[in-house]
């Protein structure tokens, strides 16, 4: 077997089926970057929304979009590269991702929840 043969054999060849981008790639990957950083920032420096709950969700979607917009244009995720392992490891991060976050809001919430309340002496005192 030949040294370039050899090479071909450990995965880093084409054949795995993952994608290398093209300029034209990077570039929608880019427009829709901007576009999607653009619009929450509008949303938040001119508060066309009362709601600020309304405000957070619509950020919280356009972050997940771009996040997507990430993963597919800059970082080439598909199901078809590496037989589909980058899509399991994507899933086990969310995963944790979402365990923490979960765990992480949780915790806040409940030690707010349970703070002692300052007396009229100590909020006086306070910076």
């Amino acid at each position: 077997m030949s040294a370039e043969a050899a090479h071909h054999d450990h995965g880093h060849g084409h054949e795995g089926g993952a994608s290398h981008g093209s300029f034209g790639g990077y570039v929608t990957g880019f427009v829709l970057s901007v576009i999607l950083t653009a619009i929450p920032f509008w949303l938040v420096m001119a508060r066309p929304l009362e709601s600020g709950l309304w405000t957070g969700i619509i950020i919280m979607a356009f972050a997940a979009v771009q996040i997507v917009v990430h993963m597919i244009y800059f970082l080439h995720m598909n199901t078809k590269s590496e037989g589909g392992w980058t899509v399991l490891a994507l899933i086990f991060t969310v995963t944790l991702v979402v365990i923490t976050l979960t765990g992480s809001l949780w915790v806040m919430h409940h030690m707010n929840a349970n703070m002692m309340p300052m007396s009229v002496e100590q909020l006086r005192h306070q910076p």
